[in-house]
């Protein structure tokens, strides 16, 4: 038989797809599969064990014939996770971060949450202690050994090794950033028990070798095959554009418009609205803002001339007018507040997609500022994601801004950049440039 060529996984679990990129120890891309994420008839939950298997699916569907797993990294949803029992077996589904039930169940704990600071992000229904305390309502008879998160837990059976990737105890809201410590009175509220949690271990660390029988068998593990840690999908998407150019900001954009970048230097606690987790790969923080962008868009659509006009602009086919820059579209924002154009906006399906996307290019462009603040004057920005592949959208972010960007290639980010810290905890010393080919997207005059 033809020896197979080492790679280096990376995996990303996103909200909508799974997907892995193969890196060769030169850094090129030879191999990249993506599957729908797997949920339940309501849409919205996720059976970690049927997540398992697609994983295993996709890792030999990536190695086919040629390629055979040295280490694979995981990236993916920040608060989404399980209760399981002592062989690692989930005990209910996985409660997703968008799902409307996350609501009341915050709203019961709220009166009662303890008060915490140095947390770094916002206490909402989205963070993972509404997981812990909905998950813990569910149990039936067999009690819960260990929380594992969902990004975490392939890499958890892979290993033998229960863990939580620090990027993700940055998600929980009981989790203190700086000192790296748990709020045990916020533990105790919701998950009900501080042994209840694993390991937090830092983002590019050694967990264990890989083991799986189903893998081996298909022949696609190297002998010494490892799991590294990865960790929160933004963040390790940011840390590979970082690589590529150090004090980089990363601006993807997908369901949600997320800008992340790595900050060297700077004191905690760094501004409001700015969620702040740890560094990546040597020390200093991850700053991140999120923005409604897809729910927006979904909206405005509803009215079909609107529709059509959106997607002739994303397509650079239809150029927006003068509302560009008005304020008569105000966009929905975290927590489920509806978007509405004020009483005075425009009728014409022109100039409300125009109002639309003017306002959804300036809030970017806000956050892009927000965290430029705590950049070298000269970072640059990147953009990555679906949207970023959109001709019409890039040019009209670029005239409400007035920012210049630049467009990685690469449409798997996350998962590369997982892949390059899998390769250097073998201490492959991979050019990012090779993984994330770029190319320039030049700025265009304010309209």
């Amino acid at each position: 038989m033809r020896r197979r060529v080492r790679v280096v996984l990376g995996v990303d679990v996103g909200s909508t797809n799974v997907k892995i990129v193969a890196l060769d120890a030169d850094g090129h891309v030879v191999a990249r599969v993506r599957r729908l994420t797997p949920r339940g008839p309501d849409g919205l939950s996720i059976d970690a064990m049927e997540l398992f298997d697609l994983l295993e699916e996709l890792v030999i569907a990536a190695c086919g014939d040629d390629y055979a797993v040295a280490a694979v990294c995981a990236a993916g949803i920040g608060e989404d996770g399980v209760l399981v029992d002592v062989g690692g077996r989930p005990l209910s589904a996985a409660l997703s971060w968008f799902d409307p039930r996350r609501t009341a169940v915050f709203d019961d704990l709220a009166a009662e949450l303890p008060l915490a600071t140095g947390l770094g992000v916002a206490t909402d229904p989205a963070r993972t202690l509404v997981g812990w305390a909905w998950s813990r309502s569910r149990l039936g008879d067999v009690p819960p050994a260990e929380w594992l998160a969902l990004t975490d837990f392939a890499s958890s059976r892979w290993s033998g090794v229960h863990f939580l990737s620090d990027t993700l105890a940055a998600r929980t809201a009981a989790w203190r950033v700086e000192s790296r410590t748990w709020v045990q009175d916020r533990v105790l509220a919701t998950l009900g028990a501080l042994e209840l949690l694993p390991t937090v271990l830092r983002a590019g660390e050694l967990v264990g070798p890989l083991r799986s029988q189903r893998l081996r068998a298909a022949g696609v593990l190297a002998e010494d095959a490892v799991v590294v840690a990865g960790g929160h999908d933004h963040p390790i998407g940011g840390w590979g554009v970082d690589q590529l150019s150090p004090g980089a900001i990363l601006d993807s954009m997908g369901t949600a418009e997320v800008v992340v970048a790595q900050v060297k230097s700077v004191p905690f606690p760094v501004y409001d609205g700015l969620d702040t987790g740890p560094g990546i790969g040597g020390g200093g923080l991850t700053v991140l803002r999120v923005e409604e962008l897809a729910r927006n868009v979904a909206w405005a659509s509803r009215d079909q001339a609107v529709a059509a006009a959106l997607q002739k602009m994303l397509n650079g086919d239809l150029q927006p007018d003068e509302y560009l820059n008005s304020h008569v579209f105000r966009p929905g924002a975290a927590g489920g507040s509806p978007p509405c154009y004020t009483p005075d906006a425009p009728t014409e399906a022109v100039s409300r997609a125009s109002a639309v996307l003017g306002a959804l290019a300036a809030l970017g462009g806000q956050a892009i500022a927000h965290i430029s603040a705590l950049m070298p004057p000269d970072a640059r920005v990147f953009t990555a994601g679906g949207w970023a592949r959109s001709r019409g959208w890039i040019e009209i972010k670029q005239a409400v801004t007035g920012r210049e960007v630049t467009a990685i290639a690469e449409p798997e980010t996350t998962a590369a950049g997982a892949a390059l810290l899998a390769a250097n905890m073998l201490g492959w010393r991979l050019d990012p440039a090779v993984t994330l080919t770029h190319h320039a997207v030049p700025a265009v005059p304010h309209l």
